[in-house]
Parts: C-alpha cells; sequence; structure tokens
C-alpha cells in the first residue's frame, strides 16, 4: 500500500492548526498577565500584538515607512553634498535692519527651499542697489559688456560706436559737474551729469587723485602735534645743561618756592604799611587797617554805643583759616617707603 499523505494537504508544510496554535502561544507569551488588566492602553497593546501575530509578524505600515525612510535618506545626502561643494552659513542681520533688504544667501547658491515664507529677499538687483558707487569707475563703461550679444546686436552696436566716435572727440579730462559733484559729497546712484549722458569728459577719478577737502584734511592733520611731541618739543628747547627731577631736587623747588611765596607776601605787607603810614589806605581792608593801628580800635569801641553779643563776639572776630607746616622730611621718608 502507499504511504499515507500529511493531513492538511500541505505538501509535507505545517497545518494551519499547527501554525494557529503557534501564533497563540506568541501571544499568549508577549501579552502574559496583561489580558486580566483593564487598561485601555494594555488592551490596544494586546489587539496591535495579536494583529501583528496574525499577520505573519509583518506591520502593515512597514513598506509606506521604508519609502519614507529612503526619501528622507535621499534629501539627507542631497543636502551633504549641496554642503560639501556650495558651503552657506547661516545669515545673520543687525538688530534693526529690514530682513527683506537683505538677499538671502541660500537663494543665491540654489538651496533655498522656503519660498516666498522666506523672510530674506530673493531679489538679486538688491546686492547692486546697495553697493556704494565708485568714485573710480565710469558707469558708462559698462555698456561694453558684450557676452549676451548676438551677430545683429554687435553690428549695430559697432555701427553705432563708431558712428558716435566720430562725430565727438574723446577725452580724458575730468568732468568739472562730476568733480564738484564729488567735492560736495553730492555724487551717488541718482547724480546725473547736467550735460545728459553725450557728456564727452570722463566721470571716474583717475588713480592717485586726491580732492581739495582729502588735501585740505591732510594739511591741517600734518600741523597738527601731539601732547608728548609738544613736551618733547619745548623739553629740548631748554638745552641739555638742566637739572634732572628727582625727589630732592623736588623738595629744594618746593621749598624754595614756599619760601619766594612767603617773602612775597611779606614785601607786600610792607609795603601796604607805609603807604598807610603815608596816608594812603586806599585797597586797605579793615583788618589791616586795625593790625597797622590798634588805636583805630580804642577809638572805635569808644564811639560804639550799640550792644555787642559776647556769645557770637568771639565767632566773628577767630580766623577760620587753618595754617599747616609743610613737613618735607616726612614727605621724602614716604616717599622713599
Amino acid at each position: 500500500m502507499p504511504p499515507k499523505k500529511a493531513s492538511g494537504g500541505g505538501g509535507g508544510g505545517p497545518s494551519k492548526k499547527t501554525e494557529a496554535k503557534k501564533k497563540d502561544k506568541v501571544i499568549e507569551d508577549k501579552t502574559f498577565g496583561l489580558k486580566n488588566k483593564k487598561g485601555a492602553k494594555q488592551q490596544k497593546f494586546i489587539q496591535q500584538v495579536e494583529k501583528q501575530v496574525k499577520s505573519g509578524g509583518i506591520h502593515p505600515a512597514k513598506p509606506m515607512d521604508d519609502k519614507k525612510k529612503e526619501k528622507e535618506a535621499k534629501m539627507k545626502e542631497q543636502k551633504e553634498l549641496a554642503m560639501l561643494f556650495k558651503p552657506v552659513q547661516t545669515q545673520k542681520v543687525e538688530k534693526g535692519t529690514d530682513p527683506k533688504s537683505v538677499v538671502c544667501a541660500f537663494f543665491k547658491q540654489g538651496q533655498c527651499t522656503k519660498g516666498d515664507k522666506c523672510k530674506f529677499s530673493h531679489d538679486l538687483t538688491l546686492e547692486r542697489k546697495a553697493e556704494k558707487r565708485s568714485l573710480y569707475v565710469d558707469m558708462r563703461d559698462d555698456d561694453d559688456n558684450m557676452d549676451n550679444w548676438d551677430e545683429d546686436k554687435l553690428k549695430e552696436v559697432v555701427e553705432k560706436k563708431h558712428g558716435e566716435d566720430k562725430q565727438r572727440p574723446t577725452t580724458d579730462i575730468i568732468c568739472k559737474h562730476f568733480l564738484e559733484a564729488v567735492e560736495k559729497s553730492k555724487y551717488g546712484w541718482f547724480w546725473e551729469c547736467p550735460s545728459g549722458t553725450k557728456c564727452i569728459y570722463r566721470h571716474a577719478l583717475p588713480p592717485g587723485f586726491v580732492l581739495k577737502r582729502d588735501k585740505k584734511k591732510m594739511e591741517e592733520k600734518k600741523n597738527e602735534i601731539s601732547l608728548v611731541d609738544l613736551i618733547e618739543r619745548e623739553r629740548a628747547a631748554l638745552g641739555p645743561n638742566q637739572t634732572k627731577i628727582t625727589l630732592e631736587t623736588f623738595l629744594a623747588w618746593k621749598k624754595k618756592k614756599i619760601k619766594d611765596k612767603h617773602d612775597a607776601q611779606t614785601k607786600a605787607e610792607e609795603q601796604r604799611r607805609s603807604d598807610f603810614k603815608a596816608g594812603r589806605a586806599v585797597g586797605l581792608s579793615g583788618r589791616e587797617m586795625f593790625s597797622f593801628d590798634p588805636a583805630l580800635a580804642a577809638d572805635a569801641d569808644e564811639d560804639d554805643d550799640e550792644a555787642v553779643d559776647l556769645a557770637t563776639y568771639g565767632d566773628e572776630e577767630a580766623d577760620t583759616t587753618e595754617y599747616r607746616e609743610v613737613q618735607f622730611d616726612l614727605i621724602a621718608m614716604e616717599a622713599s617707603e
């Protein structure tokens, strides 16, 4: 008799019942201790496990995830290549500057993906407008750019150019209107020559040209002298035979200055005293008059019948000036320490 065929007709493979039992066993192992719990999270987890095991262990959303990951990997690779060959630094603007007045650095490199949402401008002509107009370049020279000309355009320009050259002379002389505008700081992108576009004179400064206003500033700066130079000049004018300043020489000089001042005051006081005796009391204070002639104070006391407040009399007459003697030895000792 021929051998019996395996049950299920699976061609020797495991039967459906066996696979179902295995899956139930896997589900039971993964959800052990969770079936009796009533939490929504646990029940949702059990359903996900059952669905995943019964569908063969392959999550239905996996193919979509693979496509998404593949797309992200390509985008990442493109960004890395762009960073390698066209590096663009993060763009920053100063506080108070309108971002729309600045051209997007990523747009210039062809990497900006924000479009209209980008806070920076995508107008490449802004850079041209923001640049300062050069004083050493005649803007009419840019008309000779023939990068994008075709043959017909070239012929037209050649005929027009030669025709104009025959009618007007060429010169290297600088236009006086241009010079005046530059000297008065009126030259810029919106400046136009009063002679129009047909002005034969140059609207550019030659290399090394110095304006009158700059010459004046240079002369003033040349005539200026610093404080250090002034001190050195005055010291050199004194001559080489001079005493060097040390602590000893300074103290001797200070003593001499104080003595000279005291002698001058004594001499002036004697002069005023002699003037007072001669009857010339002009410019003398009351205190000096009483000190020169004490008898005046006695006469004033006899003639004065007004009451005197003895409590405040001493305060009024007291000399509030404080005098101190300069101790040069002490100063020298402190300086040496």
